[in-house]
């Protein structure tokens, strides 16, 4: 099983950038191949060194046994003299040397001025390191002077210090590891070098696919590389996947364009017969009684629900295929008086509070009324009886004209509130009285006169925080306004609407 610590080393290498892990593992492998290099060589390297340094100690121990001439004087045998002398010996040979002549017992005859240390016993033709020396040991002869007559045997022994040898050594060390170093550093550039090269073709594609994700565009073609390797594979069939995405979108939308072409024109057609049968049903409801009369009395309900459903259906086909119906200057304050006025009846225990100014939009005037309507039947319908909805509509600085519906309620929920304007959405307060296209509406009409809606929080923070409904529409200039003396100085026309049971 993998340790824990490999494991964690794992999950961070994977979490890399491509680039990176293909420099990093080429900086490894770099490293790893100048390692075993720099071992192998720097082994032969030093072994080399230290075996050149041993033999020129041997051979220069050789030569000064044979270079010396030690002698004595016939008459007393104690008086030596040794030619040359060994602190020219010690200049020629270089190194710092330390030479001595040794008695066959050992004792010192003759040996390089200065502070010399014990190179210990001679040890004939044996090469050994001590205190720092590498020394080596050769027998010679003592001579009677003036003869060639041998008269006894002594030792020439010769030490070179390996100070110097073991710093060659660590220079050739110091030198090997920086040169791993270096190659492995070098190998990393390079490996990064390559790597954003060869990932440049992949940086296209991201770019275009974020490009098209962001345009939504994907008849846009992919940058295709020259070399015919993975990475034109995969733009080849990018391109390919976008061709087919193209085609299925367009198929899509066309569909889609038949499709609410078909509603809108069914919508339209289905009004002239649900007319015919809402005037017979109501001729019905006034001409019949009892259990026959109720039926036709329900027949009746359904129907104008249906009614209802047709239009709102017509509108939001409009709207989805583009068709702009006509438009005339509307006072946006008159239009919401009027769909006040209508819902009064409605409206039970609420109290509709109205405090409009005249502003004057281009609009069509039925959708208009939707608009408001829809805005303040909804306000009725998700509030507890007693609560007060107020209404109000304005001229801002920037020009344009602003409906508020808002009220002291419970406000939306959090869960509906950002799928509130969705077609088919539907609160736990209506209770089956709509169909899920009130706000949709509101919307759609928003929308197709350059407008927007948005909800806010009446109260926020408060445990009924209230739902503020705030539509924004372009208003007219003011030369067109009717009554335009009055929307900015005037007195506000404010009204009451409270239709009680």
């Amino acid at each position: 099983m993998m340790r824990p610590s490999l494991k964690r080393v794992s999950s961070v290498f994977d979490r890399m950038p491509i680039r990176t892990r293909l420099a990093a593992v080429s900086a490894l492998l770099t490293f790893t191949i100048l390692c075993a290099f720099a071992l192998v060589v720097g082994s032969l390297t030093v072994h080399r060194i230290r075996a050149d340094f041993d033999r020129q100690v041997v051979q220069t121990g050789e030569q000064l046994a044979a270079q010396l001439r030690v002698t004595v004087k016939a008459t007393n045998y104690t008086e030596l003299e040794v030619e040359p002398r060994l602190a020219e010996l010690a200049d020629i040979v270089g190194g710092h040397p330390v030479i001595k002549v040794l008695a066959y017992g050992g004792a010192v005859i003759a040996q390089t001025p200065g502070n010399a240390p014990a190179l210990g016993s001679p040890q004939q033709g044996a090469l050994h390191t001590i205190r720092g020396y590498s020394v080596v040991s050769n027998r010679s002869v003592i001579r009677i002077a003036g003869t060639e007559e041998p008269l006894g045997v002594i030792y020439v022994q010769y030490g070179r210090p390996v100070s110097g040898v073991n710093a060659t050594v660590a220079r050739v060390e110091l030198l090997l590891v920086l040169g791993v170093l270096a190659g492995t550093g070098l190998a990393l550039l390079a490996g990064m070098a390559l790597a954003r090269r060869a990932m440049t073709p992949i940086a296209q594609l991201t770019s275009t696919a974020e490009e098209i994700a962001r345009t939504r565009d994907p008849s846009r073609s992919v940058p295709v590389p020259q070399a015919e390797d993975e990475v034109a594979e995969l733009a080849h069939t990018i391109g390919g996947m976008l061709r087919e995405l193209d085609a299925a979108h367009a198929e899509t939308e066309s569909m889609l364009t038949r499709q609410r072409q078909f509603v809108a024109d069914a919508s339209h057609e289905l009004r002239t017969p649900l007319t015919s049968v809402l005037a017979n049903l109501e001729l019905l409801v006034e001409s019949l009684e009892g259990e026959e009369g109720e039926a036709a009395q329900s027949a009746l309900r359904s129907s104008q629900r249906m009614r209802r459903l047709v239009a709102d259906l017509l509108l939001l086909a409009r709207t989805d295929v583009g068709r702009v119906v006509r438009r005339e200057p509307c006072d946006l304050a008159q239009t919401v008086v009027e769909a006040a006025a209508e819902l009064g009846p409605v409206s039970g225990e609420h109290e509709i509070s109205l405090d409009v100014r005249p502003v004057f939009v281009d609009a069509s005037r039925d959708e208009l009324h939707r608009l408001a309507i829809n805005l303040i039947e909804n306000a009725l319908r998700h509030t507890p009886a007693g609560t007060e909805i107020r209404v109000l509509t304005r001229r801002l600085d920037t020009g344009d004209a602003r409906l508020v519906v808002e009220d002291d309620g419970p406000g939306v929920p959090e869960r509906l509130a950002p799928t509130l304007f969705e077609r088919f959405v539907r609160g736990a307060g209506d209770r089956g009285g709509s169909f899920g296209l009130g706000l949709a509406i509101v919307r759609a009409v928003a929308d197709s006169h350059g407008g927007s809606v948005t909800l806010e929080q009446t109260h926020p923070g408060a445990d009924t925080p209230g739902a503020r409904f705030v539509v924004t529409l372009p208003a007219l200039p003011s030369a067109l306004d009717l009554h335009d003396n009055r929307q900015d100085h005037g007195p506000p026309a404010e009204a009451v609407v409270d239709e009680r049971r």
